[in-house]
């Protein structure tokens, strides 16, 4: 473990009255830096790696700690950083046999659904020795201090003695239990798993010791149901918070009675969530934070409170960080709700405070001071017609290399193993392209965008035209049960809001007003809507019936159905096609107001009020007219976006 020194807890400091604004996160810095400590937090940096075409986020635990930095919670000299765990240490959880495998080629493809190079095996294995180290760490933290300790990974509940699978290589929570008992620790010890998924590996691990009581509410049994102490409730359906909290408050208060813990173990999963991009329960942010909190007062808000350590567990999609933030805020906070900015917001704060530290000579427009000539103001003075030498004016290929590197761009694509090369294509007219492969040869594309400003779109506004943005990662295949969406050929590289941030960034250099695109599929304008939206309302009206209408499908069965022309037009019978129209995403003030002010809006509701679309299981043919199908699903415009 590596620490910064740390004063003792300054005692009689008191926690100031709730302010808002700066001067409340400067109260709070205060006391976080010198009060006592409500909670411990434990992370590394080798937590993060990028794999499954971007269902993990690779950056939720760095998004959690710099949410809690920015309200003030957390200081990062406070922060408790954990070393791998030996593999002597996984030998008290893991037969030897399975340890040995890991070496093999190919040993993880089983776990992680995919085929996996020897490394990205080497580093998944690191990470999660990483994480379980983390949990070791945590767990005797919190004995130790008989208060709360939070690992910003681990609960890799799903890790066997002999195997590892559903995305779990190593049981932290059971080498967490076994580090406590060599210690000298013997008080009974309850596992709440609150992940969407059954804790079918940690069940089993303690399936012969009464002291470990696993306690697990899920949406389906992974068997091995037979334990001496253990609860397992399965949850079937489409789950909502109502149905969650009865049966846990049903089930986890007796328990405390019955069982009587001394420690107490919570994997405080994310995927629960409706926008969980792997789960299928309907829970919302309220409904979470009510569980978090009911676990947390269960353990810690008695006449003696239980040591509690906390761990992610899983959460899938970019999203799934604002759910932990919120929860550890509370923690942090002493019982207050801080609600956490959306990830757009986030990673753009944090790709402006990394562009603050580049100057525009770095980056490749000469500073104001700069009187020195260059070749092509030479060439121009001499005759010579001008070369466009630098990205949309400005930039150098050392300045995009230069701040590609600054924000961990590149370095993310090396964790990939890839060796990326970047090119500049400046001297089409039309637009100019950046190119990034994945080796020095160029034979694998990673990210390709061609951009260009422009003045038409919308009158009086510059934006930056995005002509093509591809990200993906040409060594993926599709997991299993997931198909391609339509125009895609290979996975994504999970960086799209990285790459948004940063052209942001780019209008906020140039003085534009924001960036806009053309969807050429449905599926493209669902991810984009939300910081993106249509330029002409009757363009957003037509996409949030058509949202309305395809809720119920799964994003790439939605894109699917609108591309086969199985969308009819109430008012005339006719096939709706997926009709191209820009979409902007203002970034200056002026451009906001025009996009959300009270005349558009008002624009949008009107039009929307006046499209019914229906989706049928067949193509419609053009001149069929209305009634010629059954109509799978038939719902007004008025619902709005609700499908993301």
């Amino acid at each position: 473990m590596r620490r910064t020194a740390l004063s003792e807890p300054a005692a009689g400091i008191p926690a100031p009255a709730p302010a808002a604004g700066e001067r409340g996160r400067f109260w709070r810095r205060l006391r976080t830096r010198f009060g006592p400590r409500r909670a411990e937090i434990v992370y590394s940096a080798r937590y993060t790696f990028r794999f499954t075409g971007g269902l993990h986020d690779p950056l939720r635990g760095e998004r959690v700690l710099a949410f809690l930095c920015q309200e003030g919670l957390l200081h990062p000299s406070l922060l408790l950083v954990p070393d791998p765990v030996s593999w002597e240490t996984l030998r008290s959880a893991h037969s030897d046999p399975y340890l040995e495998s890991l070496h093999a080629p190919g040993a993880l493809a089983r776990v992680f659904g995919l085929p996996l190079s020897d490394d990205e095996t080497d580093q998944l294995i690191s990470a999660q020795r990483t994480m379980a180290g983390g949990s070791i760490l945590a767990a005797e933290r919190a004995l130790a201090s008989r208060g709360v300790a939070c690992n910003l990974g681990g609960g890799l509940h799903h890790a066997h003695f002999d195997r590892g699978q559903g995305f779990c290589i190593f049981n932290d929570i059971a080498l967490a239990v076994r580090r406590l008992r060599r210690r000298g620790f013997t008080g009974r010890v309850l596992v709440v798993d609150l992940d969407l998924h059954d804790g079918d590996g940690t069940r089993a691990l303690f399936a012969h010791d009464p002291t470990v009581h696993t306690f697990s509410i899920h949406n389906g049994s992974w068997g091995h149901d037979e334990a001496v102490a253990t609860t397992s409730v399965t949850l079937a359906g489409e789950v909502d918070d109502t149905t969650l909290l009865a049966a846990l408050e049903r089930e986890l208060p007796p328990l405390f009675t019955t069982f009587r813990p001394d420690f107490v173990i919570y994997l405080a999963g994310c995927d629960p969530a409706a926008d969980d991009r792997l789960g299928n329960w309907k829970l919302t942010a309220d409904g979470l934070f009510a569980r978090d909190r009911l676990v947390f007062a269960l353990a810690r808000h008695r006449r003696r409170p239980l040591p509690l350590l906390v761990l992610f567990a899983g959460g899938y999609g970019d999203g799934a960080w604002r759910y932990s933030a919120r929860f550890l805020a509370w923690i942090l906070s002493g019982g207050r709700r801080f609600e956490p900015p959306t990830t757009e917001t986030i990673t753009l704060d944090r790709f402006r405070r990394l562009a603050r530290t580049l100057e525009r000579g770095e980056l490749g427009a000469p500073q104001e001071d700069d009187w020195s000539l260059s070749l092509e103001d030479l060439g121009v003075a001499l005759g010579t017609p001008r070369r466009e030498q630098r990205f949309l004016g400005f930039y150098t290929r050392q300045g995009i290399e230069l701040a590609l590197e600054r924000f961990g761009f590149l370095a993310r694509l090396r964790q990939l193993g890839f060796r990326p090369v970047l090119s500049l294509d400046l001297g089409d007219a039309g637009g100019q392209t950046l190119r990034i492969h994945g080796d020095p040869g160029r034979r694998e594309l990673l990210v390709e965008l061609r951009v260009r400003r422009d003045r038409r779109t919308m009158p009086g506004a510059e934006l930056l035209w995005i002509e093509w943005l591809l990200l993906q990662n040409p060594r993926l295949g599709f997991l299993a049960g997931r198909e391609p969406l339509p125009g895609q050929k290979a996975p994504g590289l999970g960086m799209l809001r990285e790459v948004i941030s940063m052209l942001i960034l780019i209008c906020d250099r140039l003085g534009l007003d924001g960036i806009a695109f053309v969807p050429s599929h449905f599926h493209l304008a669902v991810q984009a809507h939300g910081p993106l939206r249509f330029a002409e309302p009757l363009a957003e009206a037509r996409y949030r019936a058509l949202v309305a209408t395809l809720r119920s499908l799964p994003l790439g069965a939605a894109s699917r159905a609108v591309d086969a022309g199985r969308i009819r037009d109430l008012a005339t019978g006719e096939p709706l096609r997926w009709e191209r129209a820009p979409m902007v995403l203002p970034v200056t003030d002026a451009l906001k107001a025009r996009l959300s002010g009270e005349a558009f809006r008002s624009e949008v509701e009107r039009l929307a009020a006046t499209l019914r679309y229906e989706l049928v299981d067949a193509p419609v043919a053009a001149g069929e007219g209305a009634g010629r199908q059954e109509p799978v699903v038939s719902q007004p415009a008025g619902g709005g976006p609700g499908s993301r």
